[in-house]
């Protein structure tokens, strides 16, 4: 679980407006603390990558600061970029290159001396020691991907940044990236990950901030945020099918089915008294019974939804 520690990323009132007069980003303020990760959710064109692109230093801010394990992206940028490792959305590499020679290069551009047996680790731990000698233009996508990753942390990289690191992945790959980023959180590599798939942040993230044209919506602890705005449901199944709700059940807030079989009630499981007992006295009193019931939780995918559509 994320540890309360100083931020090794903290952005401070952070804005970019490109020279078409597009407002990518307004005002952004975040700290992101070491040894988590975090997962950055939001939809197409909500300034995720614009975020990244300054941190690593590829875009340029129009105002406000950033700092890396205290270095200012700006006046310190070495310093600030060799803490970090930066795997893209695009599948851009050397491709007449090995996958050895294009990682091992990549450890040599942030000036770290030759370490073949730390580059053979990178790429076993990925599951690409078999194709070390493969060029990269013989890769299938997802091994593609691998190498990416591979190449942003051959420079033991103290930050690591993934751009939708699984689109376009197959789920076995995708299962084997989750466990190589636990790996990495494990050893104390604070990641962020923006993702379309909204499963990978459940199950992967200590924290979760949504952004949406350019502002930061929500920052919280994934199980915060699940507790706050997840809702429970009770689904009963119905001996008999109902016309219509009776008007003794209209305080209860509940569904009926298209075809009647089913009633859906909605309760707040933080709060004093769910309303499941007195559900149940009055569907009673109506002479409704039922045969089965089950239960089911909001998912972060219906709380995300139910947020980047808020006006």
């Amino acid at each position: 679980m994320f540890r309360p520690m100083q931020p090794i990323v903290s952005i401070k009132n952070l804005s970019k407006t490109y020279a078409s007069g597009f407002q990518a980003l307004c005002g952004i303020d975040l700290d992101i603390r070491q040894g988590e990760i975090f997962a950055l959710l939001g939809p197409n064109g909500a300034g995720k990558t614009t975020l990244i692109g300054i941190v690593c230093g590829i875009v340029t801010a129009t105002s406000g600061s950033v700092t890396v394990a205290g270095h200012d992206i700006v006046a310190d940028y070495r310093a600030a970029r060799a803490l970090i490792g930066l795997v893209p959305q695009e599948l851009s590499t050397d491709a007449f290159e090995s996958v050895w020679a294009t990682v091992s290069f990549s450890r040599g551009l942030f000036g770290k001396p030759q370490d073949p047996a730390l580059v053979e680790r990178v790429l076993r731990d990925l599951s690409l020691w078999e194709k070390k000698d493969s060029r990269i233009m013989t890769l299938s996508g997802g091994m593609k991907r691998r190498v990416l990753i591979a190449k942003a942390l051959v420079h033991e990289p103290r930050i690591l940044f993934l751009d939708e690191p699984t689109a376009g992945v197959d789920v076995e790959l995708r299962q084997d990236m989750w466990a190589q980023v636990r790996r990495l959180r494990d050893a104390g590599v604070t990641v962020i990950l923006t993702t379309h798939y909204i499963d990978e942040a459940e199950q992967m993230a200590d924290r979760i901030g949504v952004i949406d044209r350019g502002r930061l919506i929500l920052v919280e602890p994934k199980a915060e945020l699940m507790r706050k705005l997840g809702k429970k449901q009770l689904v009963l199944q119905l001996h008999r099918p109902l016309e219509s709700l009776p008007a003794g059940l209209a305080a209860h807030r509940l569904e009926l089915a298209a075809d009647g079989a089913e009633l859906t009630f909605t309760y707040d499981v933080q709060a004093d008294r769910t309303g499941i007992a007195a559900l149940f006295d009055d569907l009673a009193r109506a002479g409704i019974g039922f045969k089965d019931l089950r239960t089911t939780q909001s998912s972060l995918e219906d709380i995300f939804v139910s947020l980047v559509r808020k006006p």
